[in-house]
């Protein structure tokens, strides 16, 4: 009797198969819908990912179940209503544009190559797209994470998808991951064009406030380069805009739970800034690339009125790069690179290569 197979059915291999190549732009996820049950699902998948919660998981298994899935889903399902667009959610919505973008000035450039999209948890997920590829013959696959900084917490736990579908795959596409791009000169010169044009349109700040993505403290003392990456960040974007260094301050938003995250923290540093005099802020999110609940709900919302409780006058939220002409082409020019080597260039068929050989010779004989 033959033993069942650990591996998925696949495609029969063709031999002489030609090489296609696909980039998979991928973001961290989204719910379905701005209801408890779509959140219940989506926190049970995201909050249940060792990466993103390092406690030991019989432990935390309780506590999630327990206790965060039958009180969390609701207020998040509040909080995404809140931001909840016509075509969805906003983070889905600019994931699913820039892929586009990417596509398109990628083929401008000679590349012919397959764009899509994909999340780490929620739909689409990572292996239903690598499915499709597979099924569609794709041979290489660029994976171009939507997170400028490398953190074990997003972008290790996206490749954990790539490692869990290969594991079960007989055939496996050749795979390249882009790990960061925190410093990368396209990426900064689109932040720094973005803030320019809001304060061109709004007038300069007292304070320009770079609030990204928090993290447990402890991954810094692990080995995690977040922290360092975001400051780089940071302190590029400043230098672009001859910042000096008592007009701006790197915080971290979005803690979770009750261990010490990454410092300062940015609503009480808001407040802080208040309590200090400070009347007018611009706060921006360089480590978010399309807005999303963090962005629109948390900071625009949530730490505007912090800031103006405490005593502020004037906050103002730049948007994040989203469909940024600039952001579109700094990112097709990371996903380029991380192209060499692979012939996604267009080949000449054999009537246009015995063409260019006559022309050739013709020029030769001339000489």
């Amino acid at each position: 009797m033959a033993l069942p197979s650990p591996f998925q059915t696949e495609p029969p291999y063709t031999h002489g198969q030609a090489a296609k190549t696909a980039v998979l732009y991928c973001n961290l996820g989204t719910p379905d819908a701005p209801t408890a049950p779509a959140l219940r699902r989506y926190l049970a998948e995201f909050l249940g990912d060792s990466r993103v919660v390092e406690i030991p998981k019989p432990i935390w298994w309780l506590i999630l179940h327990g206790i965060i899935l039958r009180v969390r889903p609701a207020k998040s399902a509040a909080k995404y209503a809140s931001i909840w667009s016509s075509e969805g959610s906003p983070l889905m919505v600019w994931t699913r544009k820039q892929a586009l973008l990417l596509k398109g000035h990628l083929g401008e450039l000679g590349h012919h190559v397959e764009v899509r999209h994909a999340m780490t948890y929620g739909n689409p997920s990572v292996a239903q797209e690598m499915d499709k590829l597979k099924a569609e013959g794709f041979t290489r696959v660029l994976v171009v994470p939507a997170y400028p900084q490398y953190s074990g917490t997003t972008t290790a736990a996206l490749f954990d998808q790539f490692y869990r579908w290969a594991s079960r795959t007989r055939y496996v596409p050749e795979l390249r991951f882009v790990n960061h791009y925190h410093d990368d000169a396209g990426y900064i010169g689109a932040l720094a064009d973005s803030v320019r044009k809001h304060w061109q349109a709004n007038g300069l700040p007292d304070k320009l406030v770079m609030s990204f993505h928090g993290v447990p403290e402890r991954t810094l003392h692990l080995g995690d380069p977040y922290h360092c990456e975001c400051h780089k960040t940071g302190r590029l974007l400043a230098e672009a805009l001859g910042l000096a260094k008592d007009r701006y301050v790197v915080t971290f938003q979005s803690r979770f739970g009750k261990a010490k995250w990454l410092e300062p923290y940015t609503e009480p540093t808001l407040v802080a800034l208040a309590g200090q005099g400070v009347k007018k802020v611009d706060v921006i999110c360089p480590g978010f690339t399309g807005d999303c609940l963090e962005t629109l709900e948390e900071i625009s919302m949530e730490a505007r009125e912090a800031f103006l409780h405490a005593g502020g006058t004037t906050f103002n939220y730049i948007p994040c790069l989203n469909d940024s002409p600039l952001w579109a082409k700094g990112l097709t020019a990371i996903a380029a690179t991380h192209l060499s080597g692979w012939p996604t260039q267009a080949q000449p068929n054999a009537g246009e290569q015995a063409a260019s050989q006559e022309r050739a010779l013709a020029m030769g004989a001339k000489q």
